[in-house]
């Protein structure tokens, strides 16, 4: 089974769309858990009415205080059953099509527990690539590991990764270490073309404006040498 983790920070507006785009998925073997990650506007009203009224296979869980991005999506993953696990974003900036099409090529690799699956973002401006470009060429450098384009959606991998997954960080950052631990244990990496929308509804909370941008480069930063400061310690 795939299990899917979609966290949620006021985005009442964008869910009934969202919602209404994972019913329009061929949902078999699969269960989608949508996270309320604290969010202080309708979010919480929105996902349960729209849930009531919306396919079995689609759950919530809500917190009632945002913790950041990763927890989030980890407590989401506590939630889970299936033996893929992936998450994405609620944004619609990422289609939910995509995991779906990540998951018919990551069960085609024949090495379901060895391959961790990624996005691969295309049709970006290019401010937007020449952050992610360097976000991945620091860390890349830093962590001697190759690590680009760190925060495309979605990421997959066996349930069976999880066991690598310690001390993970609660915000952004979890794409970083995720993806980090996966070269760092040698899985072979799956990289999925992805296209990059323009929100319909809100601001993207990782780097809408520049100011925010530079908000979340200069926090990976921060995580890129901690992380590295964490591992010489652990030798």
């Amino acid at each position: 089974m795939l299990s899917i983790i979609i966290p949620c920070f006021n985005e009442a507006d964008n869910i009934p769309v969202l919602i209404e785009r994972i019913n329009g998925c061929d949902l078999r073997d699969t269960e989608v858990i949508l996270v309320n990650n604290g969010s202080t506007d309708q979010t919480r009203v929105v996902l349960n009415k729209q849930i009531e009224k919306s396919n079995l296979r689609i759950k919530c869980v809500n917190l009632e205080k945002n913790q950041g991005y990763g927890f989030g999506i980890m407590r989401g993953i506590n939630a889970a059953s299936g033996d893929i696990i992936a998450w994405t974003h609620a944004d619609l900036q990422t289609d939910i099509r995509d995991v779906f099409d990540g998951y018919k090529l990551l069960l085609g690799s024949g090495d379901l527990k060895g391959v961790f699956l990624k996005g691969s973002r295309k049709n970006r401006s290019l401010i937007d690539y020449c952050f992610t470009w360097g976000m991945g060429l620091l860390a890349s450098v830093v962590l001697h590991q190759k690590l680009f384009d760190v925060n495309a959606q979605p990421k997959m991998f066996h349930r069976s990764f999880l066991s690598l997954m310690k001390d993970m960080p609660a915000d952004f950052s979890l794409d970083l270490y995720a993806f980090y631990l996966a070269r760092k244990n040698g899985l072979h990496i799956l990289e999925l073309p992805v296209y990059f929308n323009r929100r319909i509804y809100g601001q993207a909370k990782g780097g809408g404006s520049f100011k925010t941008k530079w908000k979340l480069v200069y926090r990976t930063w921060k995580y890129i040498f901690k992380l590295k400061h964490n591992l010489k310690n652990s030798l």
